[in-house]
């Protein structure tokens, strides 16, 4: 029996390809321990690596047997004891299984593989199949970005874009041109040598005869003398870099830190808005961010206080609706921008404001919205969801999901931004 392992390093003692295609082979395990390790981390600890164990009955290798070969006759005998059908009963004393029991001094087992996953590969995992819906391309940014493509060719450039076919295509034709004249010159000359000394020699053709070597001398020196390779031959790859149009998005976040969030809810609405932060500064590097804290009142805040001031209050949710439509209209035109907006809360809000809620959202964000998420991090429902959910049945750029444990919020997340098309 012979088994074939490519056992191949690459760069750092890691066998990049081999992994690649080992994560791709366990995928299905890998997401799952991914989901088990979001719903277990701290804020703080969820942009991590993770440890991933797959049983080791799931773990092959290619194997390459050789059989016996040949023909063979053998007699394969039957039993005393039993028939087709018969039933027979277990063991006594057990199996070979876990389960509680005394030691014994016998028997082996395998434990579970178990590797390593990197920051990055977890980072892959985790925003697998997701996207922002209704991304589309808008006018070109003031500073636009350059995608590079090939030109034709040009006599100038750096080595590494030396085309080195057409530098010695360009060499033969000059060759030819400067050579072809003086060829054709040397093989008359030549010719003519052979019929002048099949004459008979006398001191006159002697004289002619010294006179053609010379001029032949002087023209194979010539041809020599033209180089093999010229500067004026080589040709490099040409590229030039030209504006492409770029999609520019704005990402507004907006929690609830009311009274009624307790630390378990703004945790749930914290961890939801992470996943958010990390996934678009991911995958999309021209992406602005306006994080909007409000209970009564709302405020535009920084990154390091929407995650951690302590600020609280009743509940007024129009508020944070309204200041996200003046920043839209001072800094973020909706005919330049992608719009995007996600809003956690408990659903907890001043009654006669609900309402309000429902109409600024249909009629004046939404408009200038490619996407609403609105998640409630509670399973009750209360007057705001009620209102939201008939702004679901009537608009396509609304979504709203409920989150009302850890396990929940990466779901959750995966379903609200899971590309167009793909299977949730």
């Amino acid at each position: 029996m012979q088994q074939i392992i490519d056992r191949r390093l690459a760069g750092k003692n890691k066998s990049i390809g081999n992994r690649e295609r080992f994560l791709r082979r366990h995928k299905a395990q890998i997401q799952e321990a991914v989901k088990r390790a979001v719903a277990g981390r701290g804020i703080r600890d969820i942009a991590q690596g993770e440890d991933i164990h797959i049983p080791r009955r799931d773990i092959s290798e290619p194997v390459f047997g050789h059989g016996p070969g040949g023909r063979r006759e053998m007699v394969h005998p039957g039993n005393k004891d039993f028939v087709r059908g018969d039933r027979i009963d277990r063991p006594q004393g057990g199996g070979a299984g876990r389960g509680t029991g005394q030691a014994g001094d016998a028997g082996e087992g395998e434990d579970d593989f178990v590797f390593h996953l990197s920051k990055e590969e977890f980072m892959q995992v985790f925003f697998d199949d997701l996207a922002l819906p209704n991304l589309i391309r808008t006018t070109l940014a003031d500073a636009p970005e350059y995608k590079t493509h090939r030109a034709g060719f040009s006599s100038d450039g750096t080595p590494n874009n030396l085309h080195i076919v057409r530098s010695m295509r360009g060499a033969i034709g000059r060759r030819i041109a400067l050579g072809s004249e003086s060829r054709r010159e040397l093989t008359r000359l030549e010719g003519l040598l052979v019929v002048l000394r099949a004459q008979a020699a006398t001191p006159s053709r002697r004289h002619e005869i010294e006179a053609l070597e010379r001029d032949i001398e002087a023209l194979r020196a010539h041809l020599l003398r033209i180089p093999y390779l010229d500067p004026i031959d080589l040709r490099y790859r040409s590229r030039v870099r030209t504006p492409v149009p770029t999609a520019r998005a704005v990402m507004f976040c907006l929690m609830d830190v009311s009274g009624s969030m307790d630390e378990a809810r703004k945790d749930l609405a914290k961890r939801f808005f992470i996943l958010l932060y990390l996934f678009l500064t991911r995958h999309y590097e021209r992406i602005d961010l306006v994080f909007i804290r409000h209970h009564t009142q709302a405020q535009e805040v920084n990154e390091h206080d929407f995650f951690h001031a302590t600020e609280t209050g009743g509940t007024v949710v129009s508020s944070a609706l309204v200041l996200m439509e003046e920043i839209i209209r001072a800094r973020y035109p909706s005919g330049e921008w992608n719009i995007y907006g996600a809003h956690a809360s408990d659903g907890d809000n001043w009654h006669n404001d609900s309402t309000l809620c429902r109409k600024l959202l249909a009629e004046r964000l939404l408009p200038l919205c490619r996407y609403f998420a609105y998640i409630q991090v509670v399973e009750q429902e209360q007057n705001l969801w009620q209102e939201y959910v008939l702004l679901a049945e009537s608009s396509e750029a609304f979504a709203m999901r409920k989150a009302s444990t850890a396990d929940q919020i990466y779901p959750v997340f995966r379903d609200l931004f899971s590309k167009e098309g793909a299977s949730k």
